[in-house]
């Protein structure tokens, strides 16, 4: 297979004005994932006082030390829900995929140090989406759980959505992938069917407490006076109830207990051998990837360059390479894992839909995974295009990206814009996993185009009133679509609605691509043991 042969002069003005310009996105969106865990440390003495550890600390004590944790939609909630400065973003939950004594699996953290971990709208989504890769990767699920539920404020638009919560848990219990549920603190109402419906919980002595109505609500409702140990407490649980199987002496004590009933999994031992596979390290410098994106957006570049700093050796085998150079596809393998690739260099043509759409078909027909590297302003426009058939193959296009049956995989690596994101496996196409550079941009169109558009619909409207509208209004007009455009659309505004899985360091993305990869191919040969109803407490 042929290396790419980079043209990029990394030595240059313009290549180190990139490389700034890329590390200022980098170290802005690290800053916000900072002043959020140096907000919860302020509450460190507070739990300590409780003999409760920090959110982080539990995280810590969880995972093991030496394997790669992979954090998920660290920003959710970015200044949305009363979040005035972004230090209560993450929705409520530290989450992502790590190991637990050796088993991959996804992992939910109650950031209890934050709004007492109350969860918001997009908090809830945050965990229906962690709920969802782990369904589709097969991948047991661990959660930490003390939270104070639903925040009230918004409570009209998490109850019936998060029924769906709780009826996923139910459908990976009979799909057989474990759940496994730390009970630290307190589980009222609707949080107490979440280690209710887990397949083996965990309870802190004189911490823990899991209740339908809490001593207050239950008072007034009939009147009866139980504390919250009598009522429920983690003994009454572990030795009457018996929702708990496991009673802890503290915090520490719990996450001791998760990791031993995991190392008493036979999770990894029913897969089959993994064969070591060698591979080349790329040609190129993962770092040069923070230079090669221009700072100005309208500055084309070619999608190879990046392609040759994440394939093993830089090598790529591109797919029909003489018909039309907008849209790249080709083979590369990561890490000694095959997948295909498709890119942008520009808008997509009838052509270049046309050859995505039988590549496609191609990956389809072997089992090859797909990965999608946006930067594109959509599908091209005008009479010529038009004439071609643009809607027509560009529908194809469509159809085989919703179609395929192979893993796919998207990193928006610049702009993502109009019907190209949906060819291009954006949000709406259910990728596997999304990613996004911290410079990238998700909008229907660009901000100064939207403008223009308003703009000229707002004159014609005018004209056909036999009216003219001052100039400054419409000057003011444009300037206002423009910039709520902007700001509806940049990195930290598409990753706050989770338009992403999270943003990404663009040097962390081949290590990254070589996790979820392996993620998916595990998932393809995993035989789980499946039951009708699951595990059920009696």
């Amino acid at each position: 297979m042929p290396a790419i042969e980079s043209l990029v002069d990394t030595g240059s003005q313009s290549f180190q004005e990139n490389r700034e310009a890329m590390e200022q996105h980098v170290r802005g969106f690290r800053a916000l994932e900072q002043a959020i865990e140096d907000k919860a440390f302020t509450k460190k003495a507070k739990y300590e006082k409780r003999g409760q550890l920090l959110p982080r600390e539990r995280l810590e004590l969880l995972i093991d030390p030496d394997r790669p944790f992979l954090e998920l939609s660290s920003l959710a909630g970015y200044k949305m829900y009363g979040d005035k400065d972004g230090t209560s973003a993450g929705g409520s939950a530290i989450t992502g995929i790590g190991y637990v004594s050796g088993i991959r699996c996804i992992v939910m953290v109650d950031n209890y140090a934050i709004k007492g971990g109350t969860i918001t709208p997009i908090g809830l989504q945050k965990r229906l989406r962690l709920q969802q890769i782990a369904l589709e990767n097969k991948l047991p699920i661990v959660a930490l759980s003390q939270s104070g539920g639903a925040d009230l404020n918004h409570a009209t638009e998490t109850f019936s959505p998060g029924g769906r919560a709780f009826y996923n848990q139910a459908r990976m219990s009979a799909a057989g992938i474990p759940q496994i549920t730390v009970v630290h603190g307190s589980a009222t109402a609707g949080g107490a069917y979440q280690p209710g419906l887990s397949d083996y919980t965990i309870m802190v002595r004189k911490q823990a407490t899991m209740y339908l109505a809490g001593p207050p609500l239950l008072k007034a409702a009939t009147g009866e006076i139980a504390t919250d140990e009598e009522l429920g407490g983690a003994e009454m649980h572990c030795q009457t109830a018996g929702t708990g199987e496991y009673l802890a002496e503290n915090d520490g004590d719990a996450i001791r207990i998760v990791r031993e009933i995991m190392s008493m999994l036979p999770w990894e031992k029913k897969l089959p051998p993994k064969a070591a596979v060698e591979f080349e390290e790329p040609l190129y410098g993962i770092d040069e990837l923070m230079g090669l994106v221009p700072a100005d957006a309208k500055t084309p570049y070619d999608v190879r360059e990046v392609i040759a700093r994440l394939a093993d050796g830089s090598r790529f085998l591109e797919f029909k390479g003489e018909y039309d150079q907008q849209t790249i596809c080709g083979h590369l393998t990561i890490e000694g894992m095959t997948c295909g690739v498709i890119g942008n260099n520009g808008p997509i043509t009838p052509e270049g839909a046309t050859k995505a759409a039988q590549f496609i078909h191609t990956l389809d027909q072997s089992g090859i995974p797909l990965l999608f590297l946006h930067n594109t302003t959509g599908f091209m426009v005008g009479t010529e295009v038009e004439r071609k058939g643009i809607i027509k193959h560009g529908s194809k296009m469509i159809q085989a990206v919703a179609n395929a049956r192979i893993p796919r995989i998207s990193i928006v690596i610049g702009g993502s814009y109009g019907a190209g994101n949906y060819a291009m496996c954006g949000r709406g196409f259910d990728p596997r996993f999304l990613f996004a550079w911290p410079n990238s941009t998700t909008a229907v169109m660009g901000a100064a185009q939207a403008g223009k558009v308003l703009r000229i619909v707002a004159e014609a409207k005018m004209e056909r009133m036999g009216q003219q509208m001052p100039a400054e209004m419409i000057d003011a007009l444009e300037q206002k679509t423009v910039k709520q455009m902007e700001d509806g659309s940049s990195a930290l505004a598409c990753t706050a609605r989770l338009l992403d899985d999270g943003l990404i360091d663009p040097r962390d993305t081949r290590k990254i691509l070589a996790l979820v990869l392996d993620i998916c191919r595990t998932a393809e040969v995993r035989e789980l043991n499946s039951s009708t109803f699951g595990v059920s407490r009696f």
